[in-house]
């Protein structure tokens, strides 16, 4: 099983991310939760969200034909509040970021959010009863990290660790880690990798190639 992101230029010089749905689930599967201030905290929010989010999915009312704009809105409304994804498209550019104007900054933000968000959300509703074990919570300072097991319908386990940092009193993921793979780390990879031929602005013109082929699927 592949257990990391791609972001390749193909014939029509697009972005792709690809993530097995397994691996996805978990990283969708998160909402709100009390702001944290003891330990397990991190471990709660997203151990709090699991059931919410299954519950959408499980829903008979939001399976039926033509709900499936409503039921990915629901979704997406859970991620939202979770996911720092200013940080973690700060951090995917890199040192890229630093020459960026703010307006450029906001403009990539919202696309790597987008492209993100239609991965995902693409993904999440071929969910088939895979089980998520928890195990440790490490903390240090605002930041924190949860370990989870993803156990496949055949068995198979697939660690997947959430970095957190505390923001504004409640935890946020800036990073999900998988199977040793670092999404974040992928993502400046293959960022850099397009920004040494290309310019910043062809960069955006793939991440909107991409995201106008995620709408058409």
């Amino acid at each position: 099983m592949e257990a990391q992101s791609r972001v390749a230029g193909s014939a029509s010089g697009a972005c792709r991310l690809r993530l097995p749905m397994v691996l996805v689930i978990p990283v969708l599967l998160l909402c709100l939760a009390p702001p944290p201030s003891r330990a397990g905290d991190a471990t709660d929010r997203i151990r709090g969200a699991i059931d919410r989010t299954i519950g959408i999915l499980k829903d008979p009312a939001l399976a039926a034909k033509g709900k499936e704009e409503e039921r990915r809105e629901l979704l997406r409304k859970e991620i939202a509040p979770v996911f720092d994804f200013g940080e973690m498209a700060k951090r995917s550019l890199g040192p890229n970021w630093r020459d960026r104007t703010p307006e450029e900054r906001d403009k990539f933000v919202a696309l790597f959010r987008e492209l993100l968000e239609n991965s995902y959300l693409g993904k999440i509703e071929s969910y088939r009863g895979e089980v998520i074990r928890y195990g440790e919570e490490t903390v240090d300072g605002p930041y924190a990290q949860v370990k989870t097991v993803v156990v496949t319908t055949r068995g198979q386990e697939i660690p997947v660790h959430y970095r957190m940092r505390a923001d504004g009193g409640r935890y946020m993921i800036y990073d999900v880690v998988i199977e040793g793979i670092s999404l974040v780390n992928n993502y400046r990879s293959q960022f850099n990798s397009i920004l040494q031929k290309s310019s910043f602005a062809e960069l955006m013109a793939k991440l909107r190639s991409t995201i106008r082929e995620q709408q058409k699927s």
